[in-house]
């Protein structure tokens, strides 16, 4: 009994802390130039005009006109000047910030790699702390510093980049927005001096700024925003109100005539609504391999190729309790919906006789799964 109230305390504590904790949004792109610190800016003068206590933490310009104008008339908290192998560099002031305790913080860089003697050695736990401490934080980044697509980035770049973030970083963000523009774009940036100097434009665009890596790269980036948010719809919406995307299971048997109509047409189905779906073939033991003809066992063999060719996952289960499985299987992988193919018996008759669809019928009665008859 004392080990539930203290296990009640606990969770409670857990929520406070979490309300208390600061708010993370990530600006993401698919490399520099594309407006993340730009748009940080921006936001960060709306925020300030709507009486928000927003302070600039760290913001790296790279001497763009446009940007360091941006910064002008926004609050700023000085940098930490400290000496390293005889040169003076400087570094955001984490104790400043949270002696300061803004509400927002514009933090910029966040692969960025301390100098020797911070407290932390990477600007991203810079950034932890700050949320800990309950202040918000708006950042940005590059797609090729995030740890899980390394080889990948490097793959596409040539560049094997040393500074990363690991993605656990992008799962604590509250909010991500991806700063998309089309290679042509970019390149015409960099071409008009928006994103370096004249002396490093010719070297950028033989290297990194080349419209194959761009699109590579850009998809990247697009496809971590999609999966984030994603994400946060399975682990944040309760089960009860989820709006669940649609998934298809179709159910086959051994038989050659329905097996392949039941494949190919819930593929149709799964291609218009844009959705994943398995293909399930519950072998009971009058189905087993010793007891069905040979012809059968190649047509169901062609039957799981065609699946795959299509799309479906394909999931096979030796089991005699056919309804459960169906069901089960439905559950865990949260179908939307089971196609089956039409029994050879008139509706009355598969009603009386077939235990399996009348189980399958009564179990589904139950659960927010449809079921389709495909003829």
């Amino acid at each position: 009994m004392d080990e539930q109230k203290e296990e009640s305390v606990k969770h409670f504590l857990d929520l406070v802390k979490k309300s208390r904790r600061g708010k993370l949004k990530i600006y993401i792109g698919m490399s520099a130039g594309v407006g993340k610190t730009y748009r940080m800016l921006q936001e960060s003068h709306a925020l300030l005009r709507n009486g928000v206590d927003i302070c600039i933490g760290y913001v790296e310009t790279h001497r763009r006109v446009e940007t360091e104008a941006l910064v002008a008339g926004l609050p700023l908290i000085p940098r930490r000047k400290i000496f390293y192998r005889g040169k003076e560099i400087e570094e955001m002031d984490l104790k400043a910030i949270l002696n300061r305790h803004p509400e927002i913080v514009i933090v910029d860089e966040l692969a960025h790699t301390n100098a020797e003697g911070s407290k932390n050695s990477k600007r991203w736990q810079d950034v932890f702390d700050l949320l800990e401490a309950g202040i918000s934080v708006i950042s940005a980044v590059n797609i090729q510093h995030l740890e899980s697509i390394n080889e990948e980035i490097e793959q596409i770049t040539g560049i094997a980049v040393t500074e990363r973030i690991p993605d656990k970083i992008l799962e604590l963000a509250d909010e991500i927005v991806n700063i998309d523009l089309t290679a042509d774009e970019l390149v015409t940036r960099l071409k008009e001096g928006k994103i370096y100097d004249q002396s490093k434009i010719e070297r950028a665009l033989g290297n990194f700024f080349q419209s194959d890596k761009i699109l590579q790269l850009r998809e990247l980036a697009l496809k971590e925003v999609v999966h984030q948010v994603e994400r946060k719809i399975q682990t944040e919406i309760p089960k009860s109100i989820k709006l669940r995307p649609e998934r298809f299971l179709a159910c086959i048997s051994s038989n050659a005539e329905t097996a392949g109509v039941v494949i190919r047409k819930t593929a149709r189905l799964a291609s218009y609504y844009r959705s994943p779906w398995m293909v399930l073939y519950v072998q009971s033991d009058s189905e087993s391999m010793e007891r069905i003809k040979l012809d059968k066992q190649r047509h169901l063999i062609n039957h799981f190729k065609l699946a795959t060719e299509l799309g479906a996952e394909v999931i096979k289960i030796k089991s005699n309790a056919v309804t459960k499985t169906i069901i089960d299987i439905a559950t865990e992988k949260e179908v939307t919906t089971i196609c089956i193919g039409k029994p050879h018996l008139n509706i009355f008759q598969v009603i009386l006789r077939t235990a399996v669809f009348n189980g399958l019928l009564k179990n589904l009665a139950m659960k927010d799964i449809d079921l389709i008859i495909l003829s």
